[in-house]
């Protein structure tokens, strides 16, 4: 009788456990409560066939459910739109240009991203093996692929932040390796005419 009530007890145990919230689940639970979010970047890719790394800055602005417009300032201007739709840049006119990236890798990424910073990680765990370390205050993501064929091409991604996200690095196997280091990460305020515009906000 002893050892089917310990029995018991350990199955319950168990079960309170794996219904447990995960870290991964309190982290995207943490980042999913800032619906719009504006934050600098800078950008540092870092290449075994390049002597010095290219760097790049600018900002980005996000919107759960909407999407994200990336704009680069430096070395040169750049604007793009990057929604579930695909990526898009904005001309001087304001205009939405269709962007055609044969990257395919790129797109996965960037709509994995944007899952993770609405909160969700379904997307991302049928692509990767996802763990975390550190508390939700301060804490890092890692994701693996699962696919041989994705690992060929990525050997990872690990994301870095606290109530917001603070870094991405994304290393490849070829040994290319992308930091994004962002700064001055807030609320996001009202969007612009421009801004609602090309990410269908209301």
């Amino acid at each position: 009788m002893r050892r089917l009530i310990a029995l018991a007890a350990l199955l319950c145990a168990y079960a309170a456990q794996a219904q447990a919230p995960t870290l991964v689940d309190d982290i995207l639970v943490h980042l999913a409560q800032h619906a719009q979010v504006r934050a600098e970047f800078t950008q540092t890719r870092e290449n075994p066939a390049l002597a010095e790394p290219q760097v790049s800055r600018g900002d980005l602005l996000f919107v759960i459910g909407h999407g994200m417009v990336w704009h680069t300032r430096d070395p040169f201007e750049d604007n793009l739109v990057l929604t579930a739709g695909g990526t898009s840049r904005i001309d001087a006119q304001g205009r939405l240009t269709r962007v055609r990236d044969g990257n395919r890798g790129v797109s996965q990424v960037s709509g994995m991203l944007q899952s993770l910073l609405a909160g969700k990680s379904d997307e991302a765990a049928r692509q990767f093996t996802i763990t975390a370390d550190g508390t939700p205050q301060r804490w890092a993501l890692h994701f693996v692929p699962r696919q041989a064929r994705m690992a060929r091409v990525l050997a990872g991604i690990t994301l870095k932040g606290d109530d917001f996200l603070q870094s991405i690095e994304v290393d490849l196997a070829s040994g290319e390796r992308t930091v994004i280091a962002f700064a001055g990460t807030r609320d996001a305020g009202p969007l612009t005419l421009l801004e609602a515009k090309v990410l269908g906000v209301p």
